[in-house]
């Protein structure tokens, strides 16, 4: 049978055996007035979280997702303006912060794809830059003991917002709410005591859990300290349809978020598989390899150990920083990976996404369809397939000679807009040491 995949801009279609597992989102019905929905979930914001301080002229920061997040900012953005301009902050007031974490700055065209033409002409918009300290301010030290500091811009506003897509994620539990802050807007030096070995490598930083995952914790904790007056929250459906829009406090508004996000995505299956599909919700979360790790630790979730997986990620902008390539590239195998990053006094940019794929690849054989050249892919320590379905084909031959058995295979289209769920006993496969 065939089966439409998310990948790029255009998508794929992909033969599969006839019994394979193919899973998709719980069918919910989307909003049916998009901006409507926008304009009432904030019109039950409390007014006085808009009003602060007395005096002079205030201002207003607006976090908002960078282009690799499906943010849509279009729908979310004018009924949140709006609002702030009720209450007496133009637009010469409000500054519309990019939360770029590590990644790259926004290019023009991309803002305009973000924000929307009339938005990122009208409004002063700014991207965040985590390594430059003329551009940040001390917020406070965790009780881990981080020292952090975020965007000034943001920080010294009088209304702080912030906005984003809910979804399951691969160490945080799931986007949306405080990853705001941070990654999205803290120093470099904060996201690498968030993101360092121990933490990616605890049991409780994977897809769907945020009790006990230290960096969901941590995260939470940053963005309660940094204040923020207003959380604008939504969910998307496989289709990018809003299926939710969640505003208010930023506890409330995210964990109801992370409620409607978990009964959308969480799909149980019975046991573990042989061979499993994935890819990265296409286009443009799948613009380079270092974003589209993402698809391999889903599938790890529900593949045996030693089974196969075929990652289809378009990666149409290559394999993604120069920090994260020139580690991928600095040891011949991913266990020498693990071990160097293990042994490692500190934690340098982008390791994180390397310890991720790492563990997958010592795992299991991993192949990877994308725009990437065979050279480019096999320095990744990937295996290359010219073709989808002819490479799917054989890597189910492979496994069927192996096993003496039909392999059991399972697709997952959508990326971790579906998170398998192995029954209770079936096992699962093991979190780094």
């Amino acid at each position: 049978m065939r089966v439409r995949l998310r990948y790029g801009s255009t998508g794929l279609t992909l033969s599969v055996p006839r019994g394979a597992t193919v899973l998709q989102p719980t069918r919910t019905p989307p909003l049916a007035d998009p901006g409507g929905a926008v304009r009432a979930a904030l019109a039950l914001v409390d007014p006085a979280r808009l009003r602060p301080g007395r005096g002079g002229r205030r201002r207003a920061a607006i976090v908002v997702a960078d282009v690799t997040r499906l943010m849509p900012n279009a729908v979310v953005l004018g009924p949140l303006l709006d609002l702030l301009a009720q209450h007496g902050l133009d637009r010469d007031d409000v500054t519309l912060v990019i939360a770029t974490g590590l990644h790259r700055a926004s290019r023009p065209a991309e803002r305009e794809r973000i924000l929307g033409p009339l938005l990122a002409r009208r409004y002063r918009v700014v991207d965040h830059v985590a390594r430059d300290p003329a551009t940040l301010a001390y917020l406070g030290t965790t009780a881990r003991g981080t020292r952090v500091e975020i965007n000034r811009d943001y920080l010294e506003a009088d209304v702080r917002v912030l906005t984003g897509f809910v979804e399951p994620h691969l160490f945080a539990g799931y986007s949306g709410g405080g990853k705001a802050v941070l990654p999205g807007i803290a120093s470099a030096a904060a996201v690498l005591a968030n993101h360092g070995a121990d933490m990616i490598g605890h049991p409780q930083a994977t897809f769907c859990v945020t009790a006990g995952n230290p960096i969901f914790e941590e995260i939470r904790e940053v963005a309660l300290h940094s204040e923020p007056a207003l959380v604008v929250n939504v969910t998307l459906d496989e289709r990018r349809r809003l299926t939710g829009v969640f505003a208010g406090d930023l506890v409330a508004a995210h964990d109801a978020a992370i409620a409607q996000a978990a009964r959308q995505a969480r799909q149980p299956v019975p046991h573990r598989f042989d061979v499993v599909v994935a890819t990265n919700m296409g286009y443009p979360a799948d613009l380079v390899l270092y974003q589209s790790v993402k698809g391999l630790a889903l599938a790890r979730l529900c593949c045996e150990p030693g089974g196969a997986i075929l990652l289809c990620a378009e990666c149409r902008e290559g394999v993604g920083g120069a920090e994260y390539e020139a580690l991928l590239r600095s040891h011949r195998a991913p266990a020498a990976l693990l071990r160097r990053l293990r042994r490692a006094p500190r934690t340098i940019i982008d390791q994180w996404q390397v310890q991720i794929q790492a563990q997958v690849q010592t795992e299991h054989e991993v192949h990877l369809y994308s725009a990437l050249p065979p050279r480019v892919v096999e320095e990744a320590h990937l295996r290359y397939a010219a073709d989808p379905s002819a490479a799917l084909a054989a890597i189910i031959a492979d496994r069927r000679d192996a096993l003496g058995r039909e392999p059991r295979v399972c697709v997952l289209p959508h990326g971790q807009l579906t998170v398998p769920v192995v029954a209770a006993g079936a096992g699962a496969s093991p979190r780094p040491a």
